[in-house]
């Protein structure tokens, strides 16, 4: 099922290359999270693949002295991975089997179409007993936003169109691991909160980490300008607006 528009995605992240710096510490300390799995394994990785990292999952496999190379959907973000990079699409990956001991997947899959078939070519590109570890965000991001966004456009125009990306449940997730044949499947779940005294600074954090709508079915026309305001102002209290992020950490192992 196509729900996700690749070429948006692309244009998005794009976009984003170039702002990315104001929202860099944000993406780097849920890098730091996800990557501090590493050190409950025991092992010592050596060559890693990393996909949509943002600039910052391959300096900090890097410092680690791992081998690295980084791939993106968009050239402009290949262009800022911080090591060796090529432009790359999730669905269709360029590597032979058994290339890398270790694969990181930060905050990228969750806008692939054929996440199945995504995630089974990862376990082919996998040596036996490496470790592939991916975070996506999870059913209840940003769920106080995709309320407000649909309560306030149908206020106004008697209907609403899709905002807010959809996102899995954390129970598919170990599930899909699975099922592409990975071992020892896990998805854990981590709460991070964002609180906002502008609330307009959320919606450019978003664009600024490219995480902006790229559903086919969102609406290509120009909403109310007072829907956003009002859907903004609705998620206010006392003074702050508060948003969570339910990231997924899976992980998994070849085999």
């Amino acid at each position: 099922m196509m729900m996700f528009d690749r070429a948006a995605v692309a244009a998005h992240r794009t976009r984003a290359a170039a702002r990315r710096g104001a929202v860099a510490p944000v993406l780097e300390d849920l890098a730091v999270r996800v990557l501090d799995r590493l050190d409950d394994t025991g092992r010592h990785f050596t060559r890693a693949l990393e996909i949509g990292g943002r600039g910052v999952v391959a300096p900090l496999l890097a410092a680690r002295g791992i081998e690295v190379i980084s791939t993106d959907l968009a050239p402009a973000m290949a262009a800022v991975a911080g090591g060796p990079a090529i432009v790359a699409d999730e669905e269709f990956l360029p590597f032979g089997a058994a290339r890398f001991d270790l694969i990181v997947a930060h905050l990228s899959l969750h806008w692939v179409n054929d996440l199945p078939g995504a995630l089974i070519q990862l376990r082919r590109a996998l040596t036996p007993e490496g470790l592939f570890i991916a975070s996506l965000p999870l059913l209840g991001t940003l769920g106080n936003l995709r309320a407000a966004l649909i309560e306030a456009e149908a206020a106004l125009t008697g209907g609403a169109a899709p905002r807010v990306s959809p996102f899995p449940e954390l129970s598919d997730c170990a599930g899909l691991l699975q099922r592409a044949g990975f071992a020892l499947p896990v998805a854990e779940r981590e709460i991070v909160e964002f609180e906002y005294a502008n609330p307009m600074a959320l919606l450019c954090d978003l664009r600024d980490a490219g995480e902006t709508n790229a559903t086919i079915a969102r609406s290509r026309t120009i909403p109310p300008r007072e829907m956003v305001p009002m859907a903004l102002a609705s998620m206010m209290s006392g003074g702050r607006l508060l948003v969570a992020l339910h990231l997924g950490i899976l992980t998994g192992w070849g085999s």
